[in-house]
């Protein structure tokens, strides 16, 4: 039914490769997974699997996936996504199935941009040129930028799992993007945040 959002059986990084593969606009793993692929190893269990692509671009990737079942979140539930409907602020998930009666496989996720910038959907001030929004993995797929994955990540009261994501990848990642990420974060919750506090320790310690 469209209404269980319970019922997942999410496509591998590897089926999304496979399924996205003649798809003419970019696309990024996005969540957790594209925290694995930054490790480079499966880091814990996913209940999902998120996409991301450009808001613009969405009507292309709906006529890619003709053949699915694509629904638009509509909180508190899901309703199909008209064939040639462009998907506006405030909708920013598609649920894709193969068919009605199967289970979720794949969330795509709407980015807003200006121009050649990505735009955090969050604070709009936060930005940075498209072409570093992502990198791409040794197996061919470009993911989001951990530093990026985590800001989207961050909020006042976090996730277990998103928690997890964190420290599995700030110890791996750059000076400028441990550096970018902070200066965002502090941005974003000036009253302050436990990622704050940790990523300054971690200035802290490699400055020594």
């Amino acid at each position: 039914m469209s209404n269980d959002h319970h019922n997942w059986e999410p496509l591998s990084i590897q089926e999304v490769a496979e399924l996205l593969s003649g798809l003419s606009v970019p696309w990024w793993i996005a969540g957790g997974h594209a925290i694995d692929l930054f490790v480079g190893h499966e880091t814990r269990s996913h209940g999902d699997m998120d996409v991301l692509i450009r808001r613009d671009d969405q009507l292309e990737v709906q006529r890619y996936l003709s053949d699915w079942d694509l629904h638009k979140t509509q909180q508190p539930g899901l309703k199909p996504w008209p064939i040639g409907e462009f998907q506006d602020r405030p909708f920013d998930d598609i649920w894709c199935r193969r068919n009605e009666g199967s289970p979720w496989q794949l969330q795509l996720m709407l980015l807003d941009t200006d121009g050649d910038q990505w735009v955090f959907k969050r604070d709009p001030t936060i930005r940075g040129s498209i072409d570093s929004f992502g990198r791409r993995a040794s197996i061919g797929v470009f993911y989001i930028a951990p530093e990026i994955q985590l800001l989207y990540k961050a909020r006042l009261e976090t996730l277990e799992k998103d928690e997890a994501d964190f420290q599995t990848a700030v110890p791996l990642m750059g000076e400028s993007a441990c550096t970018w990420m902070l200066e965002c974060l502090e941005k974003r919750f000036p009253g302050g945040h436990t990622w704050i506090n940790q990523l300054k320790n971690r200035q802290a310690h490699t400055s020594r």
